[in-house]
């Protein structure tokens, strides 16, 4: 079921955007009384799901899913109708329109996805506030990818400074390093205080090594529930265990014990754990997945989380604020895709959708959606023919000519940009087809 709510919580959440997103160009297209031909939700080459006319429109929900259109009269557009383009132009029709008019038309897709997502984080905040940890909460220390202790840390570190500047939130280190591009990370090892020297090309390593996270907050490994037939459970191991060695290896923290575990799938192995703050041990031969059956406890449990909570009228700027954030940090990751490393990092569907929860969780799917929002934003009004930012490109430059770009040029970019499109659709499917196998 995981991956059947993974995949509901993808389509429901890119057809809420789309379908937005398409109803801002038929909104400002309305607006200004240029006709709409068709308004689909997803594409529908050959043949439709469903369709009705209303007016002069057709409504209808096409049997591809890979986004949408609206199809506006009098425009070069996806469906590459040269014959309309060939008649005089009428006063309905998109090229009739002044040039501003235009050019709401066309931004009116990515301006609704933008101001989506700061309504869509102001109404988190309202409903859920924010959690974060502070990082002087992580007492135990964090635990570090194999690139980072390559660099110099050790697990155990507590972070205290990054450029020199304290750290208040957890998930900002992250940010700091591969964002922000930090050069110096000073930490508290064994009581002392350490400044270890960021290497240049960290970032480029650590999108190579394909980890998830910088480093992680330690904790310990003790048992919240046993789940029955499993082999934890026929080895008579409780609820409150605290796990500390896996044989002869010291695992004090659940980072260490997955660690170990990795390497003993399907052996046979020995538990120690306490029980009552006495020892005790226990045999048990370990899944061919390397679980032992158990559901360890909540890690949050461990820490003191922050919370603020908002009330409507302060979650309104809090999200604003939050919605410019995540623009800015997207905006500042965009420069990776052109590295090598980054560009293997490229996913498609099935890349996105593996960033839903596999449980409903109605917080996380709204995070999504925001982010999956401010996404769409930015990389429609990029400048390439076939996305919208490719007709705001034309449309400025005959603002600023006083010319339009010849029709005949406009087909030719229009082909080129699906071309490029379709590419990189093809090319991010498939790094998700290939890490499949790796």
């Amino acid at each position: 079921m995981g991956i059947l709510t993974q995949a509901l919580g993808l389509i429901l959440s890119l057809s809420i955007l789309v379908l937005l997103h398409e109803a801002g160009h038929f909104g400002f297209a309305k607006l200004f009384k240029t006709r709409v031909e068709k308004f689909y939700l997803f594409f529908d080459p050959w043949f439709s799901l469903f369709k009705f006319t209303k007016g002069e429109t057709e409504y209808g929900i096409g049997w591809l899913p890979l986004g949408g259109y609206v199809k506006i009269s009098g425009m070069i557009d996806e469906s590459m109708d040269k014959e309309a383009m060939k008649q005089p132009a009428q006063p309905w029709e998109f090229r009739y329109k002044p040039t501003w008019q235009r050019l709401l038309i066309m931004t009116g897709g990515v301006l609704v996805n933008f101001f989506l997502a700061l309504f869509i984080y102001s109404m988190i905040l309202f409903t859920w506030g924010k959690e974060y940890l502070p990082v002087k909460n992580a007492t135990y220390g964090l635990q570090f990818n194999e690139v980072a202790i390559k660099a110099g840390f050790q697990n155990g570190d507590k972070i205290l400074k990054i450029d020199n500047q304290e750290v208040e939130k957890f998930n900002e280190i992250t940010k700091k390093i591969i964002i922000d591009n930090a050069k110096t990370i000073e930490v508290e090892r064994n009581g002392e205080i350490t400044t270890i020297a960021i290497p240049a090309d960290f970032t480029k390593q650590l999108l190579a090594a394909q980890v998830r996270s910088f480093a992680d907050p330690r904790f310990p490994f003790i048992i919240e529930k046993v789940m029955d037939g499993n082999p934890a459970a026929k080895a008579n191991m409780q609820t409150g265990d605290q796990i500390i060695k896996i044989n002869n290896d010291t695992t004090p923290f659940y980072n260490d014990f997955i660690e170990k575990v990795e390497k003993l799938k399907g052996k046979e192995v020995v538990i120690t754990f306490l029980r009552n703050n006495e020892v005790n041990t226990a045999k048990l031969t370990l899944t061919t997945d390397g679980k032992l059956g158990v559901y360890p406890k909540d890690p949050s449990s461990y820490f003191e989380i922050n919370k603020t909570e908002y009330g409507f009228f302060a979650s309104i700027p809090a999200g604003i604020s939050l919605g410019v954030e995540t623009l800015g940090n997207y905006i500042k990751q965009f420069k990776l895709v052109f590295t090598k490393e980054g560009a293997q990092q490229i996913g498609g569907f099935g890349a996105i959708g593996g960033l839903f929860p596999k449980s409903w969780d109605w917080e996380q799917f709204w995070n999504m959606t925001a982010l999956l929002s401010v996404i769409l934003a930015f990389m429609n009004i990029l400048p390439i023919p076939a996305l919208d930012g490719g007709h705001v490109m034309f449309l400025i430059y005959e603002m600023i000519s006083g010319r339009k770009p010849n029709e005949k040029f406009m087909e030719y970019a229009q082909i080129a940009g699906m071309v490029i499109l379709f590419g990189l659709l093809i090319f991010a499917n498939g790094n998700d087809i290939l890490k499949m196998f790796k």
